[in-house]
C-alpha cells in the first residue's frame, strides 16, 4: 500500500457558502469527505489539516509553515506529498518548496480549484484525484496538477483571464 501525505492549507478548493454573509469563505476543512468518495484501494491517504486559509492571505510565516510540514513529513516515512492550496499564490509556495527541498526521492504535486468542491462545475474533485495518480508518477520534484495538466512549478503561471495555468 502507497501512502500519500495530503497537506490541506485552505484555498478555494475547500471554501463554503456562508448563510451569514451570503459570500464563500474558508469556514472549516472539508477535504476529508471528498477521500471517501473516491476509490483508493491500494493508497493510504494521511491528511493533515494545517490551514484553511485564502492564499491571497497566506504570509511568509505561513508558507514556512507549510514547508516545515512538508519537511516533517519527508522525515517521518518518506512518500510522495500533495498540497491543497489556494490558486492565487501557490506557485509563490511551490517555488519557496523547491529552493529550500532539496535531493527530493518523491514528487510533491500542489493542487486546488477555481470553483470549491460540493459547487456546481467544481473542478476541485477532479483536481485532487489527478494530482494523486500524479504523486505516484512523477518523478521527484515540485509540481502545480490543475486541470488535466502537470506544471514543473518554475515553468507555470496562473492566467486570470482564462482562470486556469499555463505555461510561462
Amino acid at each position: 500500500m502507497l501512502r500519500i501525505y495530503v497537506i490541506a492549507t485552505g484555498g478555494t478548493i475547500e471554501k463554503v457558502y456562508s448563510e451569514q454573509t451570503g459570500n464563500v469563505q474558508n469556514l472549516d476543512s472539508k477535504i476529508d469527505r471528498y477521500f471517501r468518495m473516491l476509490r483508493l484501494p491500494d493508497a493510504e491517504i494521511a491528511v493533515t489539516h494545517l490551514m484553511n486559509k485564502d492564499s491571497l492571505e497566506m504570509t511568509d510565516a505561513d508558507r514556512e509553515r507549510v514547508l516545515a510540514k512538508v519537511r516533517e513529513k519527508l522525515q517521518e516515512a518518506a512518500a510522495p506529498v500533495v498540497i491543497t492550496h489556494g490558486t492565487d499564490t501557490m506557485v509563490e509556495t511551490g517555488l519557496l518548496l523547491q529552493k529550500n527541498l532539496r535531493d527530493l526521492r518523491y514528487p510533491i504535486v500542489l493542487t486546488g480549484a477555481m470553483t470549491p468542491l460540493g459547487f456546481e462545475g467544481s473542478d476541485g474533485l477532479q483536481n485532487l484525484t489527478e494530482s494523486l495518480l500524479a504523486a505516484r508518477m512523477l518523478a521527484p520534484g515540485v509540481y502545480v496538477v490543475m486541470h488535466n495538466q502537470v506544471f514543473p512549478v518554475d515553468r507555470v503561471r496562473k492566467d486570470r483571464e482564462l482562470a486556469r495555468f499555463v505555461w510561462k
